[in-house]
């Protein structure tokens, strides 16, 4: 394992290519942090040695690229952000978006999970019910009194 005056050197030498290399591929200033992180980490637990600087430097871009992509792939975070995060964020929201936004944050969680799924991540009654471990029927129920709370909240048609 490394020590600390070599991750101190590297994070130096070589940070600012790491968190611009994960910038351009996830686009989103949270993953990269976690993703930068991840990279140091696997410098940590590296074994090898490197030939020259040139190497070690082409070692970080290939590790990074390659912990970018698996980030990305990962089902986990494929089309997942935080409902906390966009509540953070909702100044940049139109007025009418902000004000549906804040009336979804106030459902119950079960209500708010499938809205937020099925409408902010576009996905499928079948796709939810297999990501939250419930029967397709039970999702379609809870869509369909979720958008009867919203009709009511909001004063109107809603979906």
């Amino acid at each position: 394992m490394k020590s600390e005056e070599d991750l101190s050197r590297v994070m130096e030498a070589y940070g600012d290519m790491v968190r611009r290399i994960c910038f351009v591929h996830l686009k989103n200033r949270h993953d990269t942090e976690d993703v930068c992180q991840n990279v140091y980490m696997k410098y940590l637990l590296h074994a090898g040695s490197f030939e020259n600087a040139e190497h070690e430097k082409a070692w970080f871009a290939r590790v990074t690229i390659n912990a970018c992509t698996d980030w990305l792939r990962s089902l986990s975070r494929r089309k997942w952000v935080p409902l906390e995060v966009i509540a953070e964020e909702k100044d940049s929201l139109d007025n009418s978006s902000a004000e549906i936004l804040d009336v979804v944050l106030t459902l119950p969680e079960k209500y708010k999970n499938v809205i937020y799924l099925h409408y902010f991540e576009e996905y499928t009654a079948v796709e939810i019910a297999t990501i939250l471990g419930k029967k397709e029927n039970t999702v379609y129920t809870w869509l369909s009194r979720a958008k009867d709370i919203l009709r009511v909240k909001l004063g109107g048609e809603w979906a």
